[in-house]
């Protein structure tokens, strides 16, 4: 038998820590991408007319699922929303044990750290395992479209100005991606919505510095020539020309695009309904474009 290898080493988690513990410190927070994806699982939360005792916190930002959870019907039948597991873990999910014991969680939450996973399956079955029976998992991870623009531009003016490329934007999963993943990872009843924003700034160089005070900032690990000044104000131009939009002021601005995944998924239970054929895995998508 041939042995599986090793999923590629895609982020490190000491330079992730930094930039989130860089980001916690950031006065003001930026951290309205993270609060309307805390809000998704609120709302989801709102609709199940259920008790969750045993509720764990997997967020990379501690405090924002909770502080959102507070003002929502929802809140009445949660218990205390408990933070356990290691930072290191959250920041980089997957990248070790995630430290709960089986079947001991009755909810398990996750607001924009999976898409930082270096093994997402692994992760996504560690959660799994995490949860009691019939215990609900809800998630929230940038897509595929997130940062389409950023991504376009920086190909391009690299391209243009070296004859070659490097990955300087995250990989992101897609809906379908993801929704089979939960599905390998042993969830009854996988379901991934879609939400989709696009947000205006001034100009690129503020998109980047967003990235940075939300913690979202940083390419790909692996070998790659730094970009010059020339490469990053060529890309800058291209965004100008290529995704600008009017702003509410008639002023010229730039739009960047987030896709947030929400992902809901059960731990197995008898007593649930049963469960699609494989390959017939039930995918929602809510896409709702808007401005903030």
């Amino acid at each position: 038998m041939t042995p599986t290898s090793a999923p590629p080493r895609l982020f490190d988690p000491a330079r992730r820590m930094t930039r989130v513990q860089r980001a916690e410190r950031a006065a003001p927070p930026v951290d309205f991408l993270h609060r309307r994806a805390a809000e998704g699982l609120a709302d989801s939360l709102d609709a199940i007319p259920r008790a969750f005792p045993v509720v764990v916190d997997l967020s990379p930002r501690t405090g924002i699922f909770a502080d959102v959870l507070a003002a929502h019907d929802a809140a009445a039948r949660i218990g205390s929303v408990t933070v356990p597991v290691a930072s290191a873990e959250r920041v980089v999910p997957g990248e070790g044990p995630l430290g709960l014991e089986d079947g001991s969680v009755d909810l398990i939450a996750s607001v924009l750290g999976l898409h930082w996973a270096n093994d997402l399956p692994g992760a996504l079955a560690q959660i799994r395992r995490a949860l009691k029976p019939d215990g609900l998992f809800l998630g929230a991870m940038f897509g595929a479209g997130t940062l389409a623009e950023l991504r376009d531009v920086l190909t391009r003016a690299e391209l243009d100005e070296t004859g070659g490329a490097a990955p300087r934007v995250s990989p992101f999963a897609d809906a379908y991606d993801a929704a089979g993943l939960m599905q390998r990872a042993g969830f009854a009843l996988p379901v991934v919505d879609g939400d989709t924003v696009a947000v205006r700034y001034p100009d690129m160089m503020a998109l980047v510095r967003d990235l940075r005070a939300m913690g979202e900032g940083g390419p790909p690990e692996g070998p790659k020539p730094r970009l010059s000044r020339r490469t990053v104000a060529r890309a800058a131009g291209l965004y100008d020309q290529r995704h600008s939009v009017t702003g509410d002021d008639a002023r010229p601005r730039v739009q960047a695009t987030f896709e947030t995944l929400f992902l809901t998924g059960w731990a197995p239970s008898p007593d649930q309904p049963k469960p699609l054929k494989p390959g017939s895995v039930a995918t929602g998508f809510r896409v709702a474009p808007r401005k903030v």
